[in-house]
């Protein structure tokens, strides 16, 4: 890749991490005020949600950051761990959020006399707004992710289309009090609204405790590697892949085995050339290529 797509890639992969923060930014500022306005809980839940967007959305920015920037002396293995770290803090917010809406909700729905609600109408439109806003987000970071193939941008994209059903929700729930007064519908959005936080609080920070483990990479991405490998020119087999997360990022060590007699010009290029395949299939990683003499490994332990 040459430095002027590289840059070009960053650029866009930039762009769509600002668009991401800006639109958050501004949901949640509307989502206050709407919030003060008529009083919902749906709109709390769609307003702790956008909370949650923001972070991700800046996590996410910061991320992109972290992967134009080279390792430097104290950091060999670059920054990525710091998504982690975030992520934990994060999740434990998010988890908080969800508990003071669960229970707020389970407090309406058991008083004794239904909680009246106030301008629906402002609440309809602060929440068609979100969604329109929403919309035009995804398309934009589903054009970056398609032409840059990051995968921070792409993630992040998935997030803000779960994020559609919330907001569908508190308009339901605003409808529903203005037209029948069913005010109770308010609390039982938000409920379920809380509830789908907590699964993906519990998820994130699943995720970053596992990364912040070392825990192996996707066993899907694991085969693909060994794929590489087996069917590479050269390789007469491979052992020992390790392989381990960090934010963004996955490193993977493999061992190739390689006919002994080659002159060392020829067994640096098989090496070369394979971990440039691994690359361009899984451009998140970071690959070390030990290279050993075939014969050795078909030589028992202990044999003259």
């Amino acid at each position: 890749m040459g430095a002027k797509m590289a840059s070009e890639q960053t650029r866009l992969n930039l762009s769509a991490g600002v668009a991401s923060v800006s639109v958050a930014g501004v949901l949640v500022v509307l989502k206050l005020w709407a919030l003060g306005q008529t009083g919902s809980l749906s709109v709390a839940a769609s307003l702790a949600d956008s909370a949650m967007d923001l972070m991700v959305s800046l996590m996410a920015m910061a991320a992109i950051l972290y992967a134009a920037k080279p390792a430097d002396e104290d950091h060999a293995f670059g920054h990525t761990s710091a998504e982690d770290l975030a992520s934990l803090g994060q999740a434990l917010f998010i988890l908080v959020s969800a508990g003071v809406i669960g229970v707020a909700s389970v407090q309406r729905l058991l008083a004794p006399e239904p909680e009246t609600l106030m301008r629906e109408g402002v609440g309809m439109g602060v929440m068609a707004v979100s969604i329109l806003l929403t919309l035009g987000l995804v398309i934009w970071q589903g054009r970056v992710a398609r032409r840059t193939g990051n995968k921070v941008v792409a993630a992040d994209r998935l997030h803000y289309l779960g994020d559609l059903l919330p907001n569908i929700g508190a308009i339901a729930s605003l409808w529903a009090s203005r037209a029948f007064g069913l005010t109770s519908v308010d609390s039982v959005v938000a409920l379920a609204a809380a509830g789908m936080l907590a699964l993906g609080a519990l998820r994130i920070g699943r995720d970053a405790f596992n990364a912040l483990m070392d825990r192996r990479a996707d066993p899907v991405v694991i085969a693909g590697i060994e794929a590489i490998a087996r069917d590479w020119p050269g390789v007469q087999g491979y052992h020992d892949i390790k392989t381990r997360t960090a934010g963004s990022r996955i490193f993977v060590q493999i061992h190739i085995e390689l006919e002994g007699g080659q002159p060392l010009r020829e067994a640096h290029a098989i090496g070369a050339g394979l971990r440039r395949a691994i690359l361009q299939a899984y451009p998140e990683a970071d690959v070390i290529v030990h290279k050993d003499v075939a014969e050795d490994r078909a030589t028992p332990p202990g044999a003259p």
